[in-house]
């Protein structure tokens, strides 16, 4: 805009000389109109140029007024305090998500050291260790894969893959065992040995530490061969499951229908035992 009107200044007073300078050639009358015409014009060029410098002027004072407003009404420190307050806020929120993580990885370890000490309480009350998978020593009491009376020949296909997990569950080669029992009741799942082949199944589970996939599998047990001779086994690998988990009430009632239903089994003296020891434990 300002650009605009000295240009047009410019021009006027090219045309004012040019007018002047060639007065000679018109008479004097027409010659003093065209520059009264040309004074004219310049003086409107000129109040226009000052009005709108002064327009221009006047914005440019608003504008800085406004951002020494700002600077000096506190606007820029109000934005910086509200900024120290969120990194206040975020570091505030930091500590206390490591408070929160700290005091999670305390209640993990406290249940690690509760589920180790009802071992080792178990242990000293009872005359015989917890389970192989507690112990890592081969024991006479831990219920183990063993064959049915069913089982069919010991040349079929299907005899020689439950021996073989069973093999490998006696070796401790509980993952290698899992897949084989998993294998053989995707094979077979009607088979005479399936209730022998799932108790295997979830012992594995039980060594492999997945306790709570341990209890539902042996809960097939139960649910679907009660009469078998691996039902009371599945039981007790149940309690030795809530066990670990803490589950002692749960663990309890497990050993009471076990002893109760089976009360022959070669299993249920140590049951007896173990129900003694949780219940001593307060």
């Amino acid at each position: 805009m300002m650009k605009n009107l000295i240009l047009a200044s410019i021009l006027l007073s090219a045309q004012l000389f040019a007018i002047s300078s060639h007065a000679a050639l018109f008479d004097d009358k027409e010659a003093r109109k065209k520059i009264l015409e040309i004074e004219t014009t310049m003086k409107s060029q000129d109040q226009a140029n000052k009005t709108e410098i002064a327009n221009i002027k006047k914005n440019f004072e608003q504008r800085l007024e406004a951002i020494e407003a700002i600077t000096k009404g506190g606007g820029l420190l109000e934005m910086q305090n509200q900024i120290e307050s969120l990194k206040k806020e975020v570091s505030w929120l930091k500590g206390e998500l490591e408070v929160a993580n700290h005091n999670i990885e305390a209640t993990q370890q406290r249940q690690k050291d509760l589920y180790g000490d009802t071992d080792t309480r178990l242990r000293k009350l009872e005359s015989v260790p917890l389970s192989p998978a507690a112990t890592g020593v081969d024991d006479s009491s831990a219920v183990q894969p063993t064959l049915d009376t069913t089982a069919p020949a010991k040349n079929t296909q299907e005899y020689q893959l439950l021996e073989l997990a069973n093999g490998l569950s006696r070796e401790s080669k509980h993952k290698d065992a899992f897949n084989a029992y998993d294998k053989f009741l995707k094979d077979y799942p009607n088979s005479a040995l399936a209730a022998e082949a799932t108790y295997g199944l979830g012992y594995s589970q039980y060594a492999l530490k997945n306790y709570k996939s341990a209890i539902a599998t042996q809960q097939k047990v139960i649910n679907l061969h009660p009469e078998s001779t691996k039902a009371p086994d599945a039981m007790m690998n149940m309690a030795n499951s809530q066990i670990q988990l803490g589950l002692v009430p749960g663990a309890k009632k497990t050993l009471r229908d076990l002893i109760a239903k089976f009360p022959n089994s070669e299993v249920t003296p140590t049951a007896q035992k173990r129900l003694k020891a949780l219940e001593a434990i307060r």
